[in-house]
This record gives C-alpha cells, sequence and structure tokens, in this order.
C-alpha cells in the first residue's frame, strides 16, 4: 500500500442494490465487533442514485477510491428497475477494469458437511480457491450487433487475451499456492490451468504456452491442466483432488458458481477482486437477488466471510480469524438463515455472529 495512507485501514463501502444493503451492514457490525483498527467510509453509489440523479460514479470516483482508501467492501449491484444496468456495469466492472483489479480470488470452503450435496463429502475435502482472469475475455465487450432485429442479424462477441493479462494472472497462481496454507494448516501445492484449448485454439494456446513456461519457475509446485468441461464434471464427482485453480474471465466465472454448491450455495461464498501494492476490492459472490430484497431473508454469511478476506488482505489477521471461526460456530449450531439449514432472519444471524466475534474480542 501506498506509504503516505495513515497507518489506520480506510475502508469505502458500496452496498449497492437489492439484498447488498441488507447483508453489508452485517458485515460491517462484524468488522466493528472484532476490533478491527479500521475507518469505514459508505457511498450510495447503486440503482437508487441513478434513478434518482443520473449518476453511475462520480467523474474521479475510481481515482478518488484509489488514492483515499486501503480497500473496498462492495455488496451487489443490479435493479429491474434499471433495464439495462449501465450502473451495475460502470461500478462493478468500472471497478475491475478501470482499477485493474485483475486477480478475482474466490476460496470455496466447506465448513460443515451439511451444506454439501454431495454424499459422503467433509469440509477436509473440499478446500481450493480458484483464481480467475479479472479484467480481459469476452467481459471486455469488444464486438458488436450488424443488422439487429433481422434474419440476417450476427453478433459477435470478441474473446481477448494478452500476452500480459495472462501471464501475471497465471504467475499470480503460483504465488499464491506458495504463499496459503489449508486450513488445516498443509501446504498447497498444486495449481490447475482450466482452459477449452481443444476448441479455442488461438487463446488456448497462448494460455497453454505461458502455463508451462511460468510453472518452471516454480519447480516445487505441481502443474496440472483439465478442459473445463472435464472440470465441471470432476467438480461435481469428487472434488477432493483440487487445490489452486486458475482460468480465464468466464470460465472462472461459471466455474466458480458450480463450486459455490459444494459449500451451500452462493450466500456462503467469498470474493476479492485483487491488484497486489493497490487497493483492491472484497464482495459477496452472491448478486442483488431482487425477489427476495428487503425480506431479511439473505443469507449475510458470504458478506461477512468477504469481510474477513478484506481483513486478512489488509494484515489483520487476528481480527479475520475471529469472524472465519464466528461464522464456523453459527453453521454448527445452525444459527443461519434458512437456505443453509437455520431459522434466523438476515439481521438475526449478522447480530449472532457478531456478537460471537465481540465476545471473542473481549476475551483476548
Amino acid at each position: 500500500m501506498d506509504s503516505q495512507k495513515p497507518s489506520k485501514k480506510r475502508i469505502a463501502v458500496i452496498p449497492g442494490d437489492g439484498i447488498g444493503q441488507e447483508v453489508i451492514p452485517q458485515a460491517l457490525n462484524v468488522i466493528r465487533a472484532s476490533g478491527a483498527d479500521v475507518e469505514i467510509s459508505e457511498f450510495d453509489w447503486g440503482a437508487d442514485r441513478y434513478l434518482r440523479d443520473g449518476v453511475t460514479v462520480p467523474p474521479d470516483g475510481f481515482a478518488m477510491l484509489g488514492r483515499d482508501f486501503d480497500a473496498i467492501l462492495a455488496g451487489a449491484f443490479g435493479d429491474p428497475r434499471v433495464k439495462t444496468n449501465i450502473h451495475a456495469k460502470e461500478i462493478l466492472l468500472g471497478m475491475r477494469f478501470k482499477m485493474d483489479l485483475y486477480a478475482n480470488v474466490r476460496p470455496v470452503r466447506l465448513l460443515d458437511a451439511a451444506l454439501c450435496p454431495l454424499k459422503g463429502v467433509e469440509p477436509k475435502d473440499v478446500d481450493f480457491v480458484v483464481i480467475r482472469e479479472n479484467t480481459e475475455g469476452v467481459y471486455t465487450d469488444a464486438g458488436g450487433v450488424f443488422k439487429q432485429g433481422t434474419p440476417d442479424e450476427i453478433a459477435i462477441q470478441e474473446d481477448i487475451n494478452t500476452r500480459k493479462g495472462v501471464e501475471r494472472i497465471i504467475r499470480y497462481a503460483f504465488e499464491y499456492c506458495e504463499r496459503h496454507t489449508k486450513l488445516d494448516g498443509s501446504p498447497r501445492s498444486r495449481v490447475l490451468m482450466c482452459d477449452k484449448s481443444n476448441a479455442m485454439t488461438h487463446a488456448g494456446g497462448l494460455w497453454q504456452r505461458v502455463f508451462k513456461e511460468v510453472s518452471g519457475e516454480y519447480p516445487q509446485i505441481a502443474t496440472q491442466h483439465m478442459y473445463v468441461d472435464a472440470l465441471c464434471m470432476q467438480m461435481v464427482r469428487d472434488p477432493r483432488g483440487f487445490d489452486v485453480i486458475v482460468a480465464n474471465n468466464m470460465f472462472g466465472d461459471i466455474i466458480t458458481d458450480l463450486a459455490a454448491g459444494l459449500q451451500g450455495g452462493l450466500g456462503m461464498a467469498a470474493s476479492g477482486n485483487i491488484h497486489p501494492g493497490k487497493t483492491s476490492m472484497f464482495e459477496p459472490v452472491h448478486g442483488s437477488a431482487p425477489p427476495i430484497a428487503g425480506k431479511n431473508v439473505a443469507n449475510p454469511f458470504g458478506a461477512i466471510l468477504t469481510a474477513a478476506m478484506m481483513l486478512a488482505h489488509l494484515g489483520l489477521a487476528r481480527e479475520a480469524e475471529k469472524i472465519d471461526a464466528a461464522v464456523l460456530e453459527a453453521v454448527r449450531q445452525k444459527k443461519t438463515t434458512q437456505d443453509v439449514g437455520g431459522s434466523l432472519g438476515t439481521r438475526e444471524a449478522g447480530e449472532w455472529v457478531a456478537k460471537q466475534v465481540g465476545r471473542a474480542t473481549v476475551s483476548s
């Protein structure tokens, strides 16, 4: 981080739309209960503001975030009142692209066997991470539509892969594997590269060559390759063999939503959008979920675990560990929302975790 920034970590919070406005406040309560030395500033970027004054992101918004904050905690974006979802695109994808948050990191951890739909799978069997390239691929929106609305309509969506982009995300995956351990404390030891190079020969060829070159710099780490369709099949047959997976933007998006099913659903899934050494953004994987917004039924644990992931990234490991432990205890005691076996509402589940974290903070 910039040495000119104050020692107290400054966090920008953008709850966004839908259930983001319910789960992010619970995550903030848990952060405060942890005793983390942070300063929180909230921003109203989202559908409500866009509908009110037409602003998605202020002109200097992204520069301000990168200059004045150590991290960003974001909720969810998307609202049926904005038919084009232009605000969601400009805010969320804007942060990823314009702040060059090239590494999307999504841990896949099973906290309790009861949350996994697979038979005979225990928490030790589902403990891997997906590193998704976050600034290229089909999400660059390159392409166009010709003769729209006619029988001759043509739609082209370009898949952009640069040598720089591919190399840095693959290298990030190997470095992540070197630096991180599994939940049981054992070292991570394998990086799997996922592609579809048997059909996407140009992009796949680039990924294959770069993966081979970069892996040569990390001889202590085992390597593996799987086509994305085979990986998806194996993930639901037996997830035990996965450790660190690296993939392009689209494949990473798809396989992480599938992987979330192994840990209890999208409501349990956390993620970080990271550029090492720069201000990074953290967001739960779930969307804004308009049908359940405002009903106090959304699972806040994805947002709370995302907050813990953010604190760990900021060097506040002890506070992050308290939060992780409290969520684990909540799952074990079924002090959860209905989607993961409990009977609590969003607020009540969040409050239970905050109290648990508060007790751990006082005792420490």
